[in-house]
């Protein structure tokens, strides 16, 4: 076997990068190295290092699992990128990723500390931030919080390494990084810049004050479909440069990252790959999780119900393609307008990239941490939407199609999990339900605390639609409710 180890192994010399990786230092260190961070910010940074050179090689932190490590760091941190749409594949060899540290707080806190790394990438998923239970409550109930107050110069979670890191740089007179959070969040930079200061103040006050004053958190927007990779990716890999690689991901040739121009200790050349620099990420974020995120949702529950395993597939179904049509113009209603941005045009160019017959992009992926996600995909818009005045029954089927997949059942019997950090609490919720009824799974599942909000629960329209929905499900199936509300 011969692995992609050393850009000499490759064959093709198309396939290469515009540089020799041994010549560029570390300068960013990614918490939460996946799949989506290998096909997004490490290949804008690869484009940049190309372009401009500079020391900003990647080393990535598994913050659990040694597997994508594992992959990696026997590769030198090179993988495959390969690319697929309508118009056919392409691949290239990524080299920048430095090396991978996994599930080793000690090694990540080193890693921070080191002072050539001027930026710090998270992409952790919301979870991940323990960020809610910092701001709600005083005693930090999130396990991976308290645990990492009671030991701060030992952290292990994400909080706890950045606040560790940042007090030690100050008191060895090292400029503090800057923050980069890259998640699907809603003004992801003052999110965590909340989380980080919370934090620092029940250990440090005057500590939290520094940060508060000297530390960049700009926010930034992502998207690219990244699926799973699969034997199919680590064959293509192997076709494409002649190389065993382990870490071969598959993704759609779009990319946007659109990020506030906020680095104080300078940044890569990321717009070389294609990243957008702007003074207020908001607009475009708000449009992404309204439109995209937000429709991705929806299809997701309801083509997992209807045994619809791809994207593609929900797309190749004429009921739930006019339903994902239907959800994106109601979407679109509830944005202001945006300077260069045709909000029909994106939503046209939203439903090509589900098409896309070659990403298999699975929507039990997707489905996943659904009490993370529509809050702000799906409840948001619905308010917005209440206030002026236009309808919320798109968002009400989104949300009615949740509600029957934490049912963990499809119409066929098949069981299936929720993966959702909530889903104790939603079992438990659904557990009290004496009669399985729209309304009283509606209500149960409403109940949850921080998850709908009050007004939009309150709302009669809302709460009618939600109910009326989910009952057609429970009583004629989910296909047979979705092909009804498609003829409306």
């Amino acid at each position: 076997m011969t692995r992609l180890s050393s850009l000499a192994a490759v064959q093709g010399e198309a396939l290469l990068p515009g540089y020799d990786p041994s010549q560029h230092g570390r300068g960013i260190v990614h918490l939460g190295i996946g799949a989506f961070h290998r096909a997004h910010q490490a290949a804008v940074t690869d484009a940049a290092l190309s372009a401009d050179g500079g020391n900003w090689r990647i080393t990535g932190v598994s913050l659990r699992s040694r597997e994508v490590a594992d992959a990696l760091n026997p590769q030198n941190g090179l993988f495959t990128l390969i690319e697929r749409g309508a118009a056919g594949t392409r691949a290239r060899v990524v080299a920048a990723i430095r090396d991978v540290i996994a599930a080793d707080p000690g090694a990540t806190l080193a890693a921070l500390c080191d002072p050539q790394v001027r930026i710090v990438t998270l992409t952790v998923t919301e979870k991940g931030y323990g960020i809610d239970r910092v701001r709600r409550s005083p005693d930090a109930d999130d396990p991976a919080v308290k645990a990492d107050l009671q030991a701060p110069d030992a952290p292990s979670g994400v909080l706890g390494l950045l606040v560790a890191a940042l007090r030690q740089r100050h008191a060895a007179g090292v400029e503090p990084f800057t923050v980069l959070c890259c998640d699907n969040l809603p003004e992801n930079g003052a999110l965590l810049r909340d989380g980080v200061i919370g934090f620092a103040r029940m250990v440090d006050p005057t500590l939290a004050d520094w940060i508060a004053d000297h530390v960049a958190f700009p926010s930034s927007m992502v998207d690219r479909i990244t699926p799973a990779a699969t034997d199919t990716t680590l064959a293509e890999a192997k076709r494409q440069t002649g190389c065993d690689d382990l870490a071969a991901v598959e993704t759609e040739p779009f990319l946007q990252w659109v990020i506030e121009d906020h680095f104080p200790q300078g940044r890569p050349a990321w717009e070389a790959g294609g990243a957008i620099f702007v003074a207020d990420v908001a607009p475009y974020e708000r449009m992404k999780l309204t439109m995209l995120n937000g429709s991705h949702s929806m299809l997701a529950y309801a083509g997992f119900l209807t045994s619809r395993r791809y994207v593609r597939d929900v797309m190749g179904d004429p009921v739930l393609s006019v339903l994902v049509s239907r959800h994106l113009r109601a979407a679109a209603s509830v944005l202001p307008a945006l300077p260069s941005i045709d909000l029909a045009a994106y939503a046209k160019a939203l439903e090509e990239r589900f098409r896309n017959p070659a990403i298999a992009h699975e929507t039990w992926q997707i489905a996943m941490d659904g009490t993370q996600k529509l809050p702000q995909r799906i409840f948001q818009p619905a308010l917005a939407a209440l206030g002026q005045g236009q309808s919320v029954r798109p968002f009400a089927l989104a949300a009615a199609a949740w509600m029957r997949f934490t049912l963990g059942r499809t119409d066929d019997g098949r069981d299936h999990a929720l993966r959702d950090p909530r889903e104790a609490e939603i079992r438990n919720a659904l557990a009290g339900v004496s009669r399985e009824t729209g309304e009283a799974i509606r209500d149960a599942l409403s109940g949850l605390p921080g998850l709908v909000p009050a007004e939009l629960a309150a709302t009669p329209a809302w709460r009618d639609a939600v109910a009326e929905l989910l009952q057609g499900m429970l009583d004629k199936g989910v296909a047979a409710t979705l092909q009804a509300e498609a003829a409306t």
